[in-house]
Protein backbone atom coordinates (compact mmCIF):
# COMPACT_ATOMS: atom_id res chain seq x y z
CA UNK A 1 0.00 0.00 0.00
CA UNK A 2 1.67 3.04 -0.83
CA UNK A 3 2.01 5.79 1.66
CA UNK A 4 -0.26 8.99 1.32
CA UNK A 5 -0.27 11.65 3.65
CA UNK A 6 -3.09 12.52 5.35
CA UNK A 7 -3.77 16.14 6.82
CA UNK A 8 -3.57 15.30 10.57
CA UNK A 9 -4.09 19.29 11.56
CA UNK A 10 -7.84 18.26 10.51
CA UNK A 11 -7.65 15.17 12.34
CA UNK A 12 -6.51 17.03 15.80
CA UNK A 13 -4.21 13.64 15.71
CA UNK A 14 -0.15 13.22 15.58
CA UNK A 15 1.07 10.31 13.70
CA UNK A 16 1.36 7.45 15.30
CA UNK A 17 4.80 5.25 17.23
CA UNK A 18 5.33 1.69 18.35
CA UNK A 19 4.30 0.92 21.83
CA UNK A 20 1.14 1.32 23.39
CA UNK A 21 1.22 4.86 24.29
CA UNK A 22 -0.60 5.56 20.70
CA UNK A 23 -1.71 2.01 20.38
CA UNK A 24 -2.25 0.63 16.55
CA UNK A 25 -4.57 -1.94 15.02
CA UNK A 26 -4.34 -2.65 11.41
CA UNK A 27 -1.00 -3.64 9.23
CA UNK A 28 1.62 -5.58 8.02
CA UNK A 29 3.97 -4.09 10.39
CA UNK A 30 7.50 -5.28 9.80
CA UNK A 31 9.76 -2.72 11.21
CA UNK A 32 9.03 -0.34 13.03
CA UNK A 33 5.60 1.59 12.46
CA UNK A 34 7.22 5.37 11.05
CA UNK A 35 8.84 3.43 8.36
CA UNK A 36 6.20 1.23 7.05
CA UNK A 37 4.54 2.72 3.74
CA UNK A 38 1.66 0.20 3.95
CA UNK A 39 -0.25 1.04 7.16
CA UNK A 40 -1.38 4.11 8.93
CA UNK A 41 -1.78 4.94 12.70
CA UNK A 42 -3.02 7.36 14.30
CA UNK A 43 -1.75 8.40 17.81
CA UNK A 44 -3.53 10.44 20.86
CA UNK A 45 -2.89 14.82 21.23
CA UNK A 46 -4.50 14.80 24.82
CA UNK A 47 -6.16 12.47 27.06
CA UNK A 48 -9.84 12.92 27.68
CA UNK A 49 -12.42 11.59 29.81
CA UNK A 50 -12.50 7.82 30.25
CA UNK A 51 -15.90 6.08 27.84
CA UNK A 52 -19.20 5.89 28.88
CA UNK A 53 -20.64 3.53 26.09
CA UNK A 54 -23.16 1.16 26.83
CA UNK A 55 -23.42 -1.74 23.73
CA UNK A 56 -26.92 -1.69 22.68
CA UNK A 57 -28.28 1.14 24.92
CA UNK A 58 -29.93 4.26 23.67
CA UNK A 59 -27.85 7.22 25.02
CA UNK A 60 -25.32 7.68 22.08
CA UNK A 61 -21.32 7.37 22.93
CA UNK A 62 -19.55 10.16 24.47
CA UNK A 63 -16.90 8.40 21.74
CA UNK A 64 -18.53 9.06 19.06
CA UNK A 65 -22.02 11.09 18.02
CA UNK A 66 -22.62 8.15 15.93
CA UNK A 67 -23.62 4.89 18.37
CA UNK A 68 -23.03 1.56 15.87
CA UNK A 69 -24.24 -1.85 17.42
CA UNK A 70 -22.71 -4.40 15.45
CA UNK A 71 -24.58 -7.73 14.89
CA UNK A 72 -24.53 -9.90 17.76
CA UNK A 73 -22.14 -7.44 19.41
CA UNK A 74 -23.70 -8.09 22.92
CA UNK A 75 -22.88 -11.99 22.47
CA UNK A 76 -19.63 -11.16 20.95
CA UNK A 77 -18.44 -8.82 23.98
CA UNK A 78 -19.92 -11.73 26.85
CA UNK A 79 -17.97 -14.45 25.34
CA UNK A 80 -14.48 -11.90 24.27
CA UNK A 81 -15.28 -11.33 28.34
CA UNK A 82 -12.47 -8.20 28.62
CA UNK A 83 -10.83 -7.85 31.72
CA UNK A 84 -9.58 -4.47 32.98
CA UNK A 85 -6.19 -4.21 31.59
CA UNK A 86 -6.26 -6.67 29.08
CA UNK A 87 -4.97 -6.00 25.38
CA UNK A 88 -7.28 -6.97 22.97
CA UNK A 89 -7.30 -7.00 19.09
CA UNK A 90 -10.42 -5.40 17.34
CA UNK A 91 -9.24 -7.42 13.96
CA UNK A 92 -11.85 -5.16 11.66
CA UNK A 93 -13.27 -2.44 13.20
CA UNK A 94 -15.42 -0.75 10.78
CA UNK A 95 -17.80 1.71 12.42
CA UNK A 96 -15.89 0.43 15.78
CA UNK A 97 -18.32 -1.18 17.55
CA UNK A 98 -16.75 -3.73 19.35
CA UNK A 99 -13.96 -1.17 20.34
CA UNK A 100 -16.40 0.84 22.03
CA UNK A 101 -17.64 -1.98 24.60
CA UNK A 102 -14.08 -3.18 24.95
CA UNK A 103 -12.79 0.35 25.93
CA UNK A 104 -15.17 0.45 28.23
CA UNK A 105 -13.70 -1.81 30.63
CA UNK A 106 -11.19 0.47 32.36
CA UNK A 107 -7.26 -0.22 31.77
CA UNK A 108 -7.96 -2.00 28.65
CA UNK A 109 -5.26 -1.54 25.99
CA UNK A 110 -7.15 -1.96 22.14
CA UNK A 111 -5.29 -2.56 18.59
CA UNK A 112 -8.04 -2.09 16.25
CA UNK A 113 -7.52 -2.58 12.51
CA UNK A 114 -9.47 -2.22 9.04
CA UNK A 115 -8.21 -2.40 5.56
CA UNK A 116 -10.86 0.27 4.89
CA UNK A 117 -9.00 4.30 4.77
CA UNK A 118 -12.82 5.79 5.21
CA UNK A 119 -12.98 3.21 8.68
CA UNK A 120 -9.76 4.44 9.81
CA UNK A 121 -10.66 8.36 9.57
CA UNK A 122 -14.20 7.26 11.23
CA UNK A 123 -11.99 6.43 14.10
CA UNK A 124 -10.12 9.47 14.36
CA UNK A 125 -12.52 11.10 17.45
CA UNK A 126 -12.79 7.34 18.79
CA UNK A 127 -8.59 7.42 19.25
CA UNK A 128 -8.17 10.81 20.39
CA UNK A 129 -11.14 10.06 22.98
CA UNK A 130 -9.62 6.83 24.41
CA UNK A 131 -7.15 8.68 26.60
CA UNK A 132 -4.16 6.40 24.59
CA UNK A 133 -5.68 3.15 24.82
CA UNK A 134 -6.29 2.90 21.16
CA UNK A 135 -4.18 1.99 18.45
CA UNK A 136 -5.74 2.07 14.80
CA UNK A 137 -4.00 1.10 12.19
CA UNK A 138 -5.34 0.09 8.09
CA UNK A 139 -4.50 -2.81 6.94
CA UNK A 140 -5.83 -6.20 6.20
CA UNK A 141 -6.66 -8.31 9.64
CA UNK A 142 -4.98 -11.41 7.95
CA UNK A 143 -1.66 -8.93 9.19
CA UNK A 144 -2.69 -9.06 13.05
CA UNK A 145 0.50 -11.38 13.97
CA UNK A 146 2.49 -8.46 12.74
CA UNK A 147 0.85 -5.74 13.92
CA UNK A 148 0.86 -6.79 17.27
CA UNK A 149 4.61 -7.26 16.86
CA UNK A 150 4.91 -4.05 15.57
CA UNK A 151 2.97 -2.58 18.52
CA UNK A 152 5.28 -4.58 21.24
CA UNK A 153 2.96 -7.60 21.68
CA UNK A 154 4.38 -10.46 20.32
CA UNK A 155 3.89 -14.36 20.95
CA UNK A 156 5.57 -14.39 24.46
CA UNK A 157 2.74 -11.72 26.09
CA UNK A 158 0.05 -12.15 23.81
CA UNK A 159 -2.90 -10.83 23.98
CA UNK A 160 -6.10 -11.45 26.00
CA UNK A 161 -8.50 -11.46 23.38
CA UNK A 162 -9.26 -10.86 19.50
CA UNK A 163 -12.80 -10.36 17.84
CA UNK A 164 -13.44 -10.27 13.68
CA UNK A 165 -16.81 -9.63 12.52
CA UNK A 166 -16.13 -11.08 9.05
CA UNK A 167 -17.39 -9.34 5.61
CA UNK A 168 -18.50 -6.19 4.23
CA UNK A 169 -20.12 -4.20 6.57
CA UNK A 170 -23.20 -1.59 6.60
CA UNK A 171 -21.53 1.12 6.16
CA UNK A 172 -19.84 0.14 2.89
CA UNK A 173 -22.88 -1.73 1.76
CA UNK A 174 -24.87 1.69 1.84
CA UNK A 175 -22.38 4.11 0.05
CA UNK A 176 -22.89 3.65 -3.77
CA UNK A 177 -19.51 4.93 -4.56
CA UNK A 178 -18.06 1.69 -3.45
CA UNK A 179 -19.64 -0.23 -5.66
CA UNK A 180 -20.61 -3.09 -2.98
CA UNK A 181 -24.45 -2.96 -3.71
CA UNK A 182 -26.58 -3.92 -6.99
CA UNK A 183 -29.38 -1.84 -4.83
CA UNK A 184 -27.61 1.54 -5.08
CA UNK A 185 -26.13 2.40 -8.74
CA UNK A 186 -22.20 3.58 -8.51
CA UNK A 187 -18.89 2.47 -9.83
CA UNK A 188 -18.59 -1.57 -10.03
CA UNK A 189 -15.85 -1.27 -7.33
CA UNK A 190 -15.93 -3.73 -4.48
CA UNK A 191 -13.09 -2.81 -2.74
CA UNK A 192 -12.37 -2.86 1.07
CA UNK A 193 -9.39 -1.20 0.55
CA UNK A 194 -7.89 1.35 -1.66
CA UNK A 195 -5.39 -0.77 -4.15
CA UNK A 196 -6.10 -3.68 -6.66
CA UNK A 197 -8.02 -4.71 -9.13
CA UNK A 198 -11.78 -4.08 -8.85
CA UNK A 199 -14.88 -5.45 -9.91
CA UNK A 200 -15.08 -4.06 -13.17
CA UNK A 201 -11.56 -5.20 -13.59
CA UNK A 202 -12.14 -8.83 -12.78
CA UNK A 203 -15.63 -8.92 -14.80
CA UNK A 204 -13.60 -7.14 -17.82
CA UNK A 205 -10.41 -9.26 -17.86
CA UNK A 206 -11.00 -12.38 -16.84
CA UNK A 207 -12.13 -15.81 -18.47
CA UNK A 208 -15.41 -17.16 -19.34
CA UNK A 209 -14.35 -20.36 -17.59
CA UNK A 210 -12.56 -18.08 -14.53
CA UNK A 211 -15.86 -16.00 -14.47
CA UNK A 212 -18.03 -19.19 -13.81
CA UNK A 213 -15.62 -20.64 -11.40
CA UNK A 214 -15.74 -17.18 -9.50
CA UNK A 215 -19.51 -16.95 -9.39
CA UNK A 216 -20.05 -20.46 -8.55
CA UNK A 217 -17.33 -21.11 -5.73
CA UNK A 218 -17.88 -17.73 -4.03
CA UNK A 219 -21.11 -17.19 -4.80
CA UNK A 220 -22.92 -20.46 -4.49
CA UNK A 221 -24.76 -19.83 -7.82
CA UNK A 222 -25.90 -22.35 -10.06
CA UNK A 223 -26.73 -20.27 -12.94
CA UNK A 224 -22.26 -19.28 -12.78
CA UNK A 225 -21.55 -20.74 -16.32
CA UNK A 226 -24.91 -18.86 -18.10
CA UNK A 227 -23.62 -16.15 -16.21
CA UNK A 228 -20.46 -16.06 -16.80
CA UNK A 229 -21.41 -16.42 -20.85
CA UNK A 230 -23.25 -13.36 -20.75
CA UNK A 231 -20.97 -10.92 -19.49
CA UNK A 232 -18.46 -12.21 -21.97
CA UNK A 233 -20.59 -11.69 -25.02
CA UNK A 234 -22.00 -8.23 -23.78
CA UNK A 235 -18.37 -7.03 -22.18
CA UNK A 236 -16.93 -7.19 -25.90
CA UNK A 237 -19.99 -4.32 -26.70
CA UNK A 238 -19.62 -2.05 -23.60
CA UNK A 239 -17.56 -3.12 -20.97
CA UNK A 240 -19.08 -2.80 -17.57
CA UNK A 241 -18.44 -0.04 -14.76
CA UNK A 242 -21.60 0.43 -13.08
CA UNK A 243 -23.26 -2.13 -10.56
CA UNK A 244 -26.83 -1.91 -11.88
CA UNK A 245 -25.65 -2.55 -15.58
CA UNK A 246 -24.19 -5.91 -13.98
CA UNK A 247 -27.26 -6.04 -11.74
CA UNK A 248 -29.34 -5.70 -14.78
CA UNK A 249 -27.12 -8.46 -17.10
CA UNK A 250 -27.85 -10.66 -14.18
CA UNK A 251 -31.30 -10.07 -13.57
CA UNK A 252 -32.08 -10.73 -17.25
CA UNK A 253 -30.17 -14.00 -17.61
CA UNK A 254 -31.46 -15.81 -14.12
CA UNK A 255 -35.31 -15.60 -13.52
CA UNK A 256 -36.64 -15.28 -10.07
CA UNK A 257 -39.76 -15.71 -8.24
CA UNK A 258 -41.49 -13.18 -6.41
CA UNK A 259 -40.16 -13.07 -2.69
CA UNK A 260 -36.93 -14.73 -4.04
CA UNK A 261 -33.63 -12.75 -3.28
CA UNK A 262 -32.15 -10.12 -6.08
CA UNK A 263 -30.83 -12.44 -9.25
CA UNK A 264 -27.64 -10.71 -9.17
CA UNK A 265 -27.35 -11.25 -5.12
CA UNK A 266 -24.61 -14.40 -5.39
CA UNK A 267 -23.06 -13.16 -8.69
CA UNK A 268 -22.22 -9.33 -6.61
CA UNK A 269 -21.21 -11.72 -3.21
CA UNK A 270 -19.03 -13.84 -5.38
CA UNK A 271 -16.94 -11.11 -7.13
CA UNK A 272 -16.54 -8.96 -3.42
CA UNK A 273 -15.10 -11.92 -1.84
CA UNK A 274 -12.77 -12.53 -4.65
CA UNK A 275 -11.95 -9.31 -5.15
CA UNK A 276 -11.20 -8.68 -1.55
CA UNK A 277 -9.62 -12.31 -1.31
CA UNK A 278 -11.58 -12.57 1.90
CA UNK A 279 -11.72 -16.52 2.45
CA UNK A 280 -7.46 -16.71 2.03
CA UNK A 281 -7.72 -13.43 4.70
CA UNK A 282 -10.08 -15.28 6.78
CA UNK A 283 -7.97 -18.51 7.17
CA UNK A 284 -4.76 -16.31 7.62
CA UNK A 285 -6.09 -14.11 10.17
CA UNK A 286 -7.41 -17.37 12.32
CA UNK A 287 -3.90 -18.49 12.21
CA UNK A 288 -2.40 -15.32 12.86
CA UNK A 289 -4.87 -14.86 16.11
CA UNK A 290 -3.90 -18.15 17.00
CA UNK A 291 -0.15 -16.85 17.33
CA UNK A 292 -0.67 -13.98 19.35
CA UNK A 293 -3.30 -15.23 21.65
CA UNK A 294 -2.00 -16.18 25.58
CA UNK A 295 -3.45 -18.70 27.22
CA UNK A 296 -6.52 -18.46 28.36
CA UNK A 297 -7.03 -15.63 25.43
CA UNK A 298 -10.74 -15.41 23.93
CA UNK A 299 -11.11 -15.76 19.93
CA UNK A 300 -14.58 -14.36 18.45
CA UNK A 301 -15.54 -14.62 15.14
CA UNK A 302 -18.63 -13.14 13.96
CA UNK A 303 -19.28 -14.58 10.08
CA UNK A 304 -22.45 -13.72 8.05
CA UNK A 305 -22.48 -16.47 5.19
CA UNK A 306 -21.76 -20.60 4.81
CA UNK A 307 -18.26 -20.40 3.35
CA UNK A 308 -17.24 -17.96 6.06
CA UNK A 309 -18.41 -20.09 8.63
CA UNK A 310 -17.61 -23.05 7.29
CA UNK A 311 -13.72 -22.09 7.57
CA UNK A 312 -14.07 -20.66 11.18
CA UNK A 313 -15.68 -23.97 12.16
CA UNK A 314 -12.63 -26.54 10.41
CA UNK A 315 -10.18 -24.41 12.08
CA UNK A 316 -11.91 -24.47 15.72
CA UNK A 317 -12.80 -28.11 15.51
CA UNK A 318 -9.55 -28.87 14.49
CA UNK A 319 -7.11 -26.89 16.73
CA UNK A 320 -9.78 -27.99 19.36
CA UNK A 321 -9.46 -31.24 19.10
CA UNK A 322 -8.15 -34.44 21.78
CA UNK A 323 -6.73 -38.03 21.07
CA UNK A 324 -7.05 -39.49 17.55
CA UNK A 325 -7.81 -43.13 17.13
CA UNK A 326 -9.82 -45.70 18.57
CA UNK A 327 -10.02 -49.19 19.64
CA UNK A 328 -10.30 -50.14 15.92
CA UNK A 329 -7.27 -48.08 14.91
CA UNK A 330 -4.24 -46.99 16.32
CA UNK A 331 -3.84 -43.71 18.42
CA UNK A 332 -2.75 -40.83 15.38
CA UNK A 333 0.12 -38.68 16.55
CA UNK A 334 -1.67 -35.23 16.41
CA UNK A 335 -0.35 -31.79 17.97
CA UNK A 336 -2.28 -30.76 21.71
CA UNK A 337 -5.30 -28.58 21.05
CA UNK A 338 -4.30 -25.29 20.85
CA UNK A 339 -8.09 -23.86 21.85
CA UNK A 340 -11.05 -25.10 23.48
CA UNK A 341 -13.94 -24.51 22.55
CA UNK A 342 -16.70 -22.17 24.07
CA UNK A 343 -19.28 -23.03 21.35
CA UNK A 344 -20.10 -26.24 20.78
CA UNK A 345 -22.74 -24.57 18.19
CA UNK A 346 -23.04 -21.33 16.46
CA UNK A 347 -24.55 -18.63 18.23
CA UNK A 348 -27.41 -16.93 16.96
CA UNK A 349 -29.34 -13.88 16.55
CA UNK A 350 -32.44 -13.53 18.14
CA UNK A 351 -36.05 -12.64 16.96
CA UNK A 352 -35.77 -9.26 18.47
CA UNK A 353 -32.01 -8.54 16.54
CA UNK A 354 -33.31 -9.92 12.98
CA UNK A 355 -36.46 -8.27 13.33
CA UNK A 356 -34.54 -5.04 13.92
CA UNK A 357 -31.52 -6.22 11.50
CA UNK A 358 -32.30 -8.39 8.99
CA UNK A 359 -28.48 -8.87 7.94
CA UNK A 360 -28.50 -10.67 11.52
CA UNK A 361 -30.37 -13.27 10.18
CA UNK A 362 -27.34 -15.07 8.70
CA UNK A 363 -25.03 -14.19 11.25
CA UNK A 364 -22.75 -16.94 13.22
CA UNK A 365 -20.68 -16.58 15.85
CA UNK A 366 -17.95 -18.94 17.41
CA UNK A 367 -15.85 -18.76 19.91
CA UNK A 368 -12.95 -20.72 21.59
CA UNK A 369 -10.27 -20.17 24.36
CA UNK A 370 -6.51 -20.57 23.90
CA UNK A 371 -4.71 -23.13 25.46
CA UNK A 372 -0.98 -23.29 26.61
CA UNK A 373 -0.32 -25.44 24.16
CA UNK A 374 1.82 -24.36 21.13
CA UNK A 375 0.08 -22.78 17.78
CA UNK A 376 -0.76 -25.70 15.08
CA UNK A 377 1.62 -25.69 11.47
CA UNK A 378 -0.60 -24.29 9.10
CA UNK A 379 -0.79 -25.28 5.31
CA UNK A 380 -2.66 -22.02 3.28
CA UNK A 381 -2.69 -23.81 0.42
CA UNK A 382 -6.46 -23.92 -1.24
CA UNK A 383 -8.11 -24.98 -4.71
CA UNK A 384 -9.63 -21.44 -4.83
CA UNK A 385 -9.07 -19.10 -8.20
CA UNK A 386 -6.34 -16.51 -7.30
CA UNK A 387 -6.78 -13.09 -7.87
CA UNK A 388 -3.43 -12.36 -8.91
CA UNK A 389 -3.56 -16.07 -11.75
CA UNK A 390 -6.80 -14.75 -13.18
CA UNK A 391 -5.81 -10.80 -13.62
CA UNK A 392 -2.16 -12.20 -14.79
CA UNK A 393 -3.82 -14.42 -17.68
CA UNK A 394 -6.90 -12.05 -18.31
Amino acid sequence: MAARQIPLGTLGLWPGTTGFGNHAGQGHCRGTAATRNDSRRYGLVRPRSRLDVRLGGRQASRMSSVPHIPVLGREAIAHLAPREGGVYVDATFGAGGYSRAILEVPGTRLIAIDRDRTAIAGGAELVERSAGRLTLVEDRFSNLAEVCAAQGVDGVDGVDGVVMDVGVSSMQLDRAGRGFSFRLDGPLDMRMGQTGPTAADVVARASEGDLADIIYLFGEERHSRRIARAIVADRQETPFTTTRALADLVGRVVRSKPGDIHPATRTFQALRIFVNEELEELQTALAAAERVLKPGGRLVVVSFHSLEDRIVKNFLSERSKTGGGSRHLPEVAQSPPSFQLLTRRPVVAGEDEVAHNPRARSAKLRAAERTSAPAHETDETSSWPKLSDVMRGG
